[in-house]
């Protein structure tokens, strides 16, 4: 029989309970009229979570009526002396109200009772059901506990709005060592200073405890008091035995309160989501407005288009948007499926025979374009040959620089800077294998629909990145570089099929080799890639420590960090790591890039510009930024890559210790900057100051590599003990080299704890260039949580302002490649490296003129670096 889902949550305890958890956000956490919202968001955090997570068939939203109860009837001290509630709290009672309507989640109040007393009364409602159910109980207030059986689980917030302690009978009874009645009679005896219960003087839980684990009850206690030897404690218990039962009664929920709604009033339908997303707009909540994506319907605008199959020069001008439906993201010709152009005097739509005008050709190749996603566009219709130019406003790169936090697809930007209503894609096409071009009127008004929304979105983001003083981040860096993207992405890279399959056969007879070496250890053969039999084979069969593992429901976990414990103790684990990485290395690589080689015998990865919190990009289909570079297999995987030119040779630039050097102008650390600006190996130098070695010579290999984790180390937040696990010292050890590192470069410390303290005032950090990462978790009450977005918050504005001058280096290097009329072609981009395609008789040129515009991208307190080499390969090139 199907169980139903009952969710009770304890309304006026969540609430106080969230405003609290975001409190030190309060002024970030503001309507647009200037309600304060932090008890609103919280509470919807927390009900998000719990909703997905117990899908509940029931629900219902318990709320205290007012002070005045039975209980202080009986005890008129009973929750007096509580702190009076904060203004910036009160006001938003209503709209938590007002909220849970729009979500379809009932809620209720009854004069004289409390909330847990509703609650209690529900739950042993539903215990009496004929359809049995499973009751989850939320609340910040440890009362409840009370009601745990076997039916009811009570979830008792920890920190912040995600963290919760689960309580049953067994748990209690593990926890604490009592049933859910004598948890009654331990707060009639311990009392409780938040609701002013007495309880019996000087007996705290720990008395408590014990006293109920000897005698039972309440009862039990002064049945056999008299037996009790002579004591301070026997005396409070006598004199205060009216007040250990009144406490009692007070901490007891009444689970028969004279509510006036049932079970069947609590049926969950689901939100109104025309309502919600108003009330998000009313609340400034942005991202959950977007969140909701297709389903809120917006304001019905009238979309008016004409549907067109031939193009005059008339129905073209340079103010117009451009915007091309592509489905799929292979960039095959029929991926484009219509097209819509237009401003606010009209919009066209029509067909992708329409790039067969040579009016609109021409057009297009010579007029700098308004559209979404250009370097998408740019792909596609080279293939077509169309060579479109120069993007003039994207809507995609806009969004993208406003807020990392959602996608950037047009219905998000029109749920967030619209009034357009878009029917969903999935509507309009259908899903998977279905999917299709629907009847041509219904086509025409999608497109003229998200045309719409691009013409009424590109104001309203404009101002907000002026606002931001983002503007140059899009007009000089994101609109040049999606040029320089696609032309990237539409040159590619020779890959030599042989090469790769020569490679394939070698690593065939490796595995072959490996897989017998550890069948020869482990003194049986077994499959190596099941994690459940590589587990019995070396903790059961071998043997093996079991502290170096931890025993999961599947088995004992084979995890890399594992394995890299065992490895010196156990020759057959290393021989397993070698194995894994050969196999990974084969199928994901030497074996996955020949697939993706295409009939021009290149490899055209796509680079995603649109997706990184940082601003670095992305490479896929296939990723050529992961190629793995430490074993000499990997690297071996870059002779492949070679020239298709006559004559040419690959020539690979990457900036040294960019990030070092980023990090040295924007902590203004006087000794890194000068370590930098005399031009010393800054690993070499960093060890000599922290390890108080005096000469440069002295430095071992081993002095530097260690000095090297710490630097990259401490900048991205490492601990004592992540480091003292790199390193293999004691985290004794590990935590002198880092505060040595502080005390030995202070500016550096100082800029650690500015950039933190900056990020929690404004809730987001900065890039050189003005780009935001965003961080809402960097006041969270939980640790780990914050502690990470601390950590993102130091290491955001490094990462973030090295990938910004690599782009700033690209280009600046394609227009000086253009503007010499060289031949010289950028084929890839990888991390801090560009890859260059050289004919011989440029190469001298060229070094000098990457060199020289890689350096002076940008003017640091600390020179630039670039380092280049050429080969007849990737390979010999890097």
């Amino acid at each position: 029989m199907t169980k139903n889902r009952l969710l009770l949550i304890d309304g006026s305890s969540v609430a106080f309970r969230a405003f609290f958890a975001l409190y030190n956000q309060i002024d970030r956490f503001k309507s647009p009229t200037g309600l304060h919202t932090n008890a609103i968001y919280g509470f919807h955090l927390m009900l998000d979570q719990m909703m997905k997570r117990i899908d509940p068939t029931h629900i219902l939203v318990a709320f205290d009526a007012g002070k005045t109860t039975f209980r202080t009837e009986m005890y008129a001290d009973y929750k007096a002396g509580r702190a009076k509630t904060p203004d910036e709290f009160r006001e938003q009672f209503p709209f938590i109200r007002q909220m849970l309507d729009a979500m379809g989640i009932p809620h209720y109040e009854l004069d004289q009772y409390e909330a847990d007393d509703i609650i209690g009364t529900l739950d042993k409602m539903a215990e009496r059901t004929e359809i049995p159910f499973d009751v989850t109980i939320v609340s910040g207030d440890k009362d409840l506990i009370q009601l745990t059986d076997d039916n009811t689980v009570i979830e008792i917030s920890k920190k912040g709005m995600a963290e919760f302690e689960e309580f049953t009978s067994a748990y209690l009874m593990e926890k604490m060592g009592i049933t859910p009645r004598q948890f009654i009679d331990l707060k009639a005896l311990m009392g409780d200073t938040s609701d002013n219960i007495p309880g019996v003087t000087k007996i705290g839980e720990k008395t408590g405890l014990k006293l109920l684990a000897e005698y039972g009850s309440l009862e039990g206690i002064y049945e056999q008091i008299d037996q009790m030897k002579p004591s301070k404690m026997k005396e409070n218990l006598i004199n205060d035995k009216e007040k250990a039962f009144l406490s009692r009664t007070l901490a007891t929920i009444d689970t028969q309160a004279p509510i006036a709604i049932g079970l069947d009033d609590l049926i969950y339908g689901g939100p109104d989501v025309e309502t919600l997303g108003r009330f998000y707009d009313d609340m400034g909540f942005k991202q959950l407005r977007a969140q909701l994506g297709s389903q809120v319907k917006q304001e019905e605008v009238q979309v008016n288009y004409t549907s067109v199959t031939h193009i005059t020069e008339e129905m073209l001008n340079a103010d117009q948007f451009f915007y091309f439906e592509i489905l799929g993201d292979n960039y095959h010709k029929e991926d484009l499926v219509g097209l819509a152009w237009g401003d606010e005097r009209a919009i066209y739509v029509g067909g992708p025979d329409l790039l067969d005008s040579p009016v609109l050709r021409n057009f297009l190749q010579e007029i700098p374009l308004k559209t979404y996603d250009f370097k998408r566009g740019k792909v596609l219709l080279s293939r077509m040959g169309i060579d479109l130019s120069h993007p003039r406003f994207d809507s995609r790169l806009a969004k993208y620089l406003l807020s990392t936090v959602e996608d950037n697809e047009i219905t998000t930007i029109a749920n967030l800077y619209g009034q357009t209503r878009i029917d969903p894609d999935e509507t309009v096409y259908g899903k998977g294998v279905k999917r299709g071009l629907p009847e041509t009127a219904i086509f025409h008004r999608h497109l003229a629909q998200k045309l719409q929304v691009l013409l009424e979105t590109e104001a309203p983001m404009l101002a907000k990145l002026e606002d931001n003083q983002q503007l140059n981040l899009l007009f000089d860096m994101e609109l040049p570089l999606a040029n320089v993207l696609a032309k990237m992405e539409i040159a590619g890279i020779k890959v030599e099929a042989r090469t790769l399959q020569a490679m394939q056969a070698e690593n065939d007879l490796l595995i072959d080799q490996l897989t017998q070496q550890i069948y020869d250890l482990a003194g049986e053969e077994f499959n190596i890639n099941s994690p459940k039999q590589l587990g019995t084979i070396l903790f059961e069969k071998m043997g093996l420590p079991l502290e170096f593992t931890k025993k999961t429901k599947t088995g004992y976990s084979t995890a890399v960090d594992v394995l890299e414990r065992l490895a010196p103790i156990a020759p057959v684990v290393s021989k397993i790591l070698e194995y894994r990485q050969i196999t990974k290395l084969q199928s994901t690589y030497v074996i996955g890039l020949q697939e993706a080689i295409m009939a021009d015998g290149k490899i055209h990865t796509r680079y995603v510009q649109d997706l990184t919190q940082t601003g670095r990009l992305s490479s896929t289909d296939p990723n050529l930024q992961n190629i793995p570079v430490r074993l000499e297999q990997g690297r071996l995987i870059r002779k492949a890559f070679v020239p298709s030119l006559e004559d040419s040779l690959l020539l690979s630039s990457d900036y040294s210790q960019i990030e070092l050097r980023v990090l040295a102008h924007i902590s203004q650390d006087q000794h890194l900057i000068e370590a930098f600006q005399q031009g010393a190996d800054i690993h070499t130098s960093t060890a000599m100051r922290v390890f108080g070695i005096e000469k440069a010579e002295d430095v071992t290999p081993n002095d530097r590599r260690n000095a090297k984790a710490v630097n990259f180390g401490v900048v991205y937040g490492i601990s004592d003990f992540g480091l003292a696990n790199n390193l293999g010292i004691s985290r004794k050890e590990a935590k002198n080299y880092i505060d040595t590192y502080f005390t030995r470069f202070p500016g550096i410390k100082q800029y650690m704890e500015n950039i933190v303290r900056e990020a929690r005032d404004k809730g987001y950090v900065e890039t050189i260039y003005h780009r935001r990462r965003e961080l809402p978790d960097i006041n969270s009450r939980n640790f780990n949580v914050r502690n990470f977005a601390e950590r993102t918050a130091i290491n955001s504005p490094i990462q973030g302002s090295a990938a910004d001058i690599l782009k700033v280096a690209m280009i600046n290097l394609d227009k000086a490649i253009e503007d010499a009329g060289l031949k010289t072609r950028m084929l890839l981009q990888v991390h801090d490296e560009i890859v260059l395609e050289v004919p011989m008789d440029e190469l001298d040129t060229i070094r000098s003129l990457v060199k020289e515009t890689m350096e002076s991208a940008i003017r640091l307190s600390v020179p630039l670096v670039a380092d280049e080499n050429a080969g007849q390969s990737w390979y010999e090139a890097k």
